[in-house]
């Protein structure tokens, strides 16, 4: 098999991360030790909570992934090993097309460039995002790796419980909800890691026709693909009648002229706002029976997106990260609406196969989905 062209220099972006991002807040061994005991604690606990909101039997067991509490670096590094893996199937057609085409110091240079473009990118990420389940984590070593794997970045939910002022136990609780959420939708629909993993080849490969600033559009696809959740707060905006965004950049939109290529990005959208949407259901379906202070924590965590810097404020319009926070907004939105008419249990067929996965319009329109799933109303109480 043809080698993939090396466009992107992995080892480099993982460096310069590491070498670009802060540490974050100053801790002590024995503290760092007890916030990672306490995470793993919470991480453990929280599943209970998630199988009891969702009913979804696969929270039972969850061994085919890894629970890991991080550093910034160490989730910068991971995230590298992740896109390699999701780019690699286009990279290696790029090889069979373009390889012999393509001079080695031309792609050295595109290497050094895009590994450090991606390099920045995800030292600026790697500060802002509170945890992650990565399922691709897999996909390069299997026998090594085993399945997915849920990171959750020690620093960061440190700094942000400090700087909103919260009871750190139950801060950690609620973080941990939403993730373990995600850990749970794989183990609920085994079949969705290798699906998101060909839509996105896909969509990659649609793009492997020009090396013009290829390794960017590739970054692009698989940042839209491992949608992260990073210590915004809730967005809303304007839509158009048939539900598309009026706000916020084009992104990949700008570049993809197939009409295959727009409808393949168009369900990852949806798709990736419907595992988001859903994990914030489940977070807003805690009280304080669980978490004691969690109004506090819901209010202080969503006003702070509010008083970003105005350096922030441009990266995050630079990288689509305000769009995307938006994108989740309304996969929400769509959950709230299904689970409110049907029940939750009637909602998880919708991780039975890829085909009662919602359209993009139907995420704006939860009634059609309703509609064509044949589900009525749930039996009132």
């Amino acid at each position: 098999m043809e080698p993939p062209v090396r466009l992107i220099n992995w080892k480099l972006a993982a460096d310069a991360a590491a070498r670009l991002g802060s540490a974050g807040p100053k801790l002590n061994t024995a503290d760092r030790e007890d916030v990672v005991a306490d995470l793993r604690r919470h991480a453990d606990a929280s599943v209970a909570h998630v199988h009891r909101i969702t009913g979804l039997e696969a929270a039972r067991d969850l061994r085919d992934s890894q629970v890991l509490i991080v550093d910034r670096a160490s989730w910068a590094r991971a995230n590298t090993h992740s896109f390699e893996a999701l780019l690699d199937p286009a990279l290696r057609r790029l090889g069979e097309k373009k390889g012999s085409r393509l001079s080695e110091p031309t792609v050295a240079l595109s290497g050094v460039l895009t590994g450090a473009e991606m390099g920045a990118v995800l030292a600026f990420l790697s500060s802002k995002v509170l945890g992650q389940y990565d399922p691709f984590s897999g996909l390069l070593r299997p026998a090594a790796s085993g399945g997915g794997r849920l990171m959750l970045v020690a620093p960061n939910i440190v700094e942000v419980e400090r700087e909103l002022g919260v009871e750190p136990a139950d801060f950690r609780l609620w973080v941990c909800l939403h993730e373990q959420t995600h850990r749970v939708q794989f183990a609920a629909a085994p079949w969705l890691r290798d699906h998101l993993r060909d839509q996105i080849s896909r969509l990659a490969e649609g793009l492997v026709e020009t090396t013009d600033g290829l390794g960017e559009r590739l970054m692009d696809v698989a940042r839209e693909a491992l949608g992260t959740r990073d210590a915004a707060g809730e967005e809303r905006t304007s839509r158009s009648g048939d539900g598309r965004r009026q706000e916020g950049s084009p992104g990949l939109l700008a570049v993809l002229k197939d009409p295959g290529d727009q409808a393949v990005l168009s369900h990852l959208t949806a798709v990736m706002s419907l595992l988001e949407g859903h994990a914030n259901v489940v977070m807003d379906a805690v009280d304080a029976s669980i978490v004691p202070t969690v109004r506090t924590i819901r209010q202080r965590f969503n006003r702070r997106g509010e008083n970003r810097s105005a350096l922030e404020k441009w990266v995050r319009r630079l990288l689509g990260l305000d769009a995307k926070m938006r994108q989740y907004a309304d996969g929400q939105k769509f959950v709230q609406r299904v689970v409110d008419r049907v029940g939750m249990e009637r909602f998880n067929v919708i991780w039975e196969r890829p085909e009662h996965l919602p359209t993009e319009r139907e995420l704006h329109h939860p009634d059609e989905w309703i509609g064509r799933m044949g589900l009525a109303p749930a039996p009132a109480r």
